[in-house]
C-alpha cells in the first residue's frame, strides 16, 4: 500500500516520545497493585491505540461539517445517563457495554467533540481583531454551558469544571474582548455563593474538608505517602500505604502518591517534567499556526485539558484543592480518560500530518 512520503514527514513523533514513558511508568504500578487491573488496562490501552489510529486516518477537515452533528449526538449520550446510567462511587456517571462488564463515561467521550465542536465554531466565526464581542462569547457559551450543565448533573462536578475550563480557556487563547471577561468576572462573583447551594452534600463537604485546618482521611494518607517516599522511594514490600490499602484509590484518583512512595521525590519530578515538556511542545504548535484557527482551537484544547487536569489532580493530593475524580492523563487506571486523550492526540496528528491536503492549502504556516 503506497503511504505519502508527507504524512510521515509531517507527523509529530515528539508526542508519543514524552506520552509512551508515561504510559509505561503508569502499567508499571497498576501491575504492582492487581494482576488483574493491569490485565484490563492492556485491554484499555489497545483501545486507546486503536481509536488514536483510526481518528489519525478520518479525513476530518473533509467531513468537518458533520461536527455539529456528533455535538448533539453526544448531548443526548449525557441525558441518556440521567434514565439508564450505572451507578457506582456516589454517581450515576456510566453506561454499561451490554454482555460485558465493561463500562463507558459519556462525559469523557463527550470531551473530545467538545473540543472539535469549539474549532467548528471559531473556524467558521474567527475573533475580529479586538476579540469576540458579547453577542458571539454568548452564543459560543450556549454550547460550553449545556455540557457543563448535565455532567454536573450526574453529578460529576470535576469534570463539569474541567470542561467549562477546556471551554472559557480556548476562548481566552483564541481572543475575547477584555469587557466581555470584566463582566463575565463580576457574573461568577456575584453568582458563586448561589451555585454553592446547589452543590450535593458531599460536595460541600469536600470544599469545607479543603477549607478546614485538619485535611480529610484521603488527603492525610496521600501526604503521609509523598511525605516517606523521600528522594529515592520505597521497595515494594515498604510502600505500606499503597501495600496496606491506607492509601485509597492508589491506582486512579490517587495515583501520584503512589508513585512518589515507590519513585520518591525524582520519580514524581519525572512525571511532571514529561507533562510539562508536552503542554510546553503543544504551546510552541499553538504559535506556529496561529493562523488555522481549526488547528490552533485544538492545540489550545489539549493543553488547557492536560494542564487542568495534572495540576487539579496533584493539587487535591497534597491538599491544595478539593478531592475531585480527575485522573491523570495517561498515568491513572481506567478507560474513558486514557481513550479520551488518544482520540485528541489522534485528530491532532491527523490536522499535523495531512495538512499537505488540499483543504489545508488556504491556509498560511509561520514556522
Amino acid at each position: 500500500m503506497y503511504v505519502d512520503r508527507r504524512v510521515i514527514t509531517h507527523f509529530d513523533f515528539l508526542i508519543p516520545i514524552i506520552v509512551i514513558p508515561i504510559v509505561a511508568l503508569s502499567y508499571y504500578l497498576i501491575s504492582e497493585s492487581s494482576v488483574m487491573l493491569a490485565t484490563k488496562q492492556i485491554i484499555y490501552f489497545s483501545i486507546g491505540f486503536c481509536v488514536f489510529f483510526l481518528f489519525f486516518l478520518i479525513p476530518i477537515r473533509k467531513i468537518e461539517w458533520l461536527i455539529p452533528f456528533f455535538y448533539w449526538i453526544g448531548i443526548a449520550l449525557l441525558l441518556s445517563v440521567e434514565f439508564f446510567g450505572s451507578q457506582k462511587l456516589g454517581g450515576q456517571r456510566w453506561l454499561s457495554l451490554p454482555f460485558t462488564d465493561f463500562t463507558i463515561q459519556p462525559s469523557e467521550i463527550f470531551k473530545p467533540i467538545f473540543l472539535l465542536m469549539l474549532c467548528y465554531i471559531v473556524k467558521q466565526m474567527p475573533p475580529p481583531q479586538d476579540g469576540y464581542g458579547f453577542a458571539e462569547f454568548i452564543k459560543i457559551s450556549v454550547f460550553i454551558l449545556l455540557p457543563f450543565l448535565l455532567i454536573a448533573k450526574q453529578p460529576d462536578l470535576g469534570t463539569a469544571i474541567v470542561l467549562l475550563s477546556i471551554g472559557y480557556g480556548v476562548l481566552f487563547i483564541i481572543g475575547v474582548n477584555k469587557r466581555v471577561w470584566i463582566f463575565f468576572a463580576l457574573i461568577i462573583a456575584i453568582g458563586s455563593p448561589v451555585a454553592y447551594s446547589f452543590l450535593h452534600d458531599y460536595q460541600k463537604k469536600r470544599i469545607e474538608d479543603f477549607l478546614s485546618d485538619k485535611p480529610s482521611y484521603h488527603v492525610e494518607q496521600s501526604i503521609i505517602a509523598i511525605g516517606s517516599g523521600g528522594l529515592f522511594g520505597k521497595d515494594k514490600n515498604e510502600a505500606t500505604q499503597t501495600q496496606f490499602k491506607f492509601l485509597p484509590i492508589a491506582t486512579s484518583d490517587f495515583i501520584f502518591p503512589a508513585l512518589i512512595e515507590r519513585k520518591g521525590f525524582f520519580g514524581g519530578f519525572t512525571l511532571l517534567l514529561l507533562y510539562a515538556l508536552l503542554i510546553f511542545h503543544l504551546i510552541t504548535l499553538s504559535i506556529t499556526f496561529r493562523n488555522d484557527y481549526f488547528t490552533r482551537t485544538m492545540v489550545a484544547g489539549i493543553a488547557f485539558a492536560l494542564f487542568i487536569h495534572v495540576s487539579a489532580n496533584i493539587a487535591m493530593t497534597i491538599g491544595f484543592a478539593p478531592v475531585v475524580g480527575i485522573p491523570l492523563p495517561f498515568f491513572s487506571y481506567g478507560g474513558s480518560s486514557f481513550i479520551t486523550f488518544m482520540i485528541f492526540f489522534g485528530i491532532l496528528e491527523n490536522l499535523l500530518a495531512f495538512r499537505f491536503d488540499p483543504a489545508h492549502k488556504l491556509v498560511k504556516y509561520h514556522s
